[in-house]
């Protein structure tokens, strides 16, 4: 008996010269986090985002989060300013340095965070706190935010913002490539994310003395000395050689990558537009979204469910939008300042399967799920 194959949310997808690097790094016997194609894997993600900006490639896009609060001189007793709406690795790096998060809530263009909300907490933390040491915004499933207003907002009041690009390798904002369009900017290349190394992530900053401060603290933060000497505490950071090979060859299919994406969400939106229960989120004028991840906003929380589930009997996952971070039972005593627009996403929007390899017949079969659904 024939039975159907799983369809995942987002799964790896090799492109064929990854294994190249592979092989160069145990043939040489680079395995550690050191080696060409470390430095490689930089040079390319620098190259591909354009501008001067030097690239520091580590363990993972919350590793990457929490250099960048560390030097940008984020401490115990500070707080930063942080978008709700987003996965927990964008807010975890702020408790590990014994700050505060403070959240704030989406505006209804980009799901991401409101300038309008992020001034008001801006002002009401310097009057009746201190001013806040950082801002993270997230380009939330690969759709930029609005990064002149962020932007102005942090130099208004002298706050460097952390761009969180994890989602978004590959999207533009008025034809810049997001990562490399704030103070700071961070990469995820985890096996769900549009390219992968299986784990791992970068760090994007505006000077090479910066990314060597990052590499320093990234491998231990060892000093140089002929013995073990540490003046200050590191953390073991670093991207491996190996992994970094895995990504020099993804880095040759990005933009492949980002196109099957983009496709996948237009193929969604000719099918399943007809139907008045569901909506697509656009892109504005100037906004380029990778679509890593192809969300739907329903009418109600049931109808979402009725769509999730249906799509799980056929063995084919998808997930609900982001619980915001100010509704996490971790993180809810924390002062937040919202406006229900991301509890209301969360409780009626669903992510569809989005995967670069997915193929027509699978596209089919989940758009035939959920037209079935919604006629009943």
């Amino acid at each position: 008996m024939l039975t159907k194959t799983k369809i995942y949310l987002s799964s790896p997808h090799m492109g064929g010269s990854e294994q190249k690097f592979v092989n160069e790094a145990f043939s040489t016997n680079w395995i550690a986090p050191l080696g060409p194609n470390v430095d490689g894997f930089e040079n390319d993600i620098q190259s591909y985002l354009g501008g001067n900006k030097y690239v520091a490639a580590l363990s993972s896009g919350t590793a990457a989060i929490h250099l960048a609060l560390k030097i940008l001189g984020v401490t115990k007793g500070d707080e930063v300013l942080c978008q709700s709406f987003t996965f927990s690795a964008s807010a975890n790096p702020i408790l590990y340095l014994g700050a505060t998060p403070v959240f704030i809530d989406s505006e209804k263009d980009t799901w991401n965070i409101s300038p309008e909300l992020l001034e008001i907490a801006i002002k009401d933390r310097i009057e009746k706190y201190k001013k806040p040491k950082a801002i993270i915004a997230v380009h939330l499933y690969g759709m930029p935010y609005k990064v002149d207003e962020i932007n102005a907002l942090g130099k208004k009041y002298d706050i460097p913002v952390v761009e969180d690009s994890a989602e978004a390798l590959g999207s533009k904002y008025f034809n810049q490539k997001c990562g490399a369009l704030s103070d700071a900017g961070i990469l995820s290349f985890n096996g769900n994310k549009i390219i992968t190394t299986s784990g791992g992530g970068a760090l994007i900053v505006n000077s090479e003395e910066l990314k060597n401060k990052a590499v320093f603290l990234s491998t231990q933060a060892r000093d140089n000395a002929p013995h073990y000497e540490h003046s200050t505490i590191g953390y073991n950071y670093r991207m491996s050689n190996v992994l970094a090979g895995i990504g020099r060859g993804q880095m040759e299919v990005i933009d492949d990558r980002v196109s099957a994406r983009r496709k996948n969400f237009d193929f969604y939106k000719t099918h399943l537009s007809k139907f008045k229960d569901i909506t697509f989120l656009e892109e504005k004028n100037g906004f380029f979204s990778n679509r890593w991840i192809t969300c739907i906003e329903t009418k109600s929380y049931e109808l979402r469910e009725k769509i999730r589930l249906e799509l799980l009997k056929d063995d084919i996952e998808s997930r609900p939008l982001w619980k915001p971070m100010h509704m996490q039972p971790v993180f809810e005593d924390y002062l937040h300042f919202t406006n229900g627009f991301s509890e209301n996403l969360f409780e009626k929007g669903l992510c569809l399967p989005s995967g670069s390899n997915l193929s027509q017949e699978d596209l089919n079969r989940i758009v035939n799920n959920i037209k079935n659904t919604l006629k009943f």
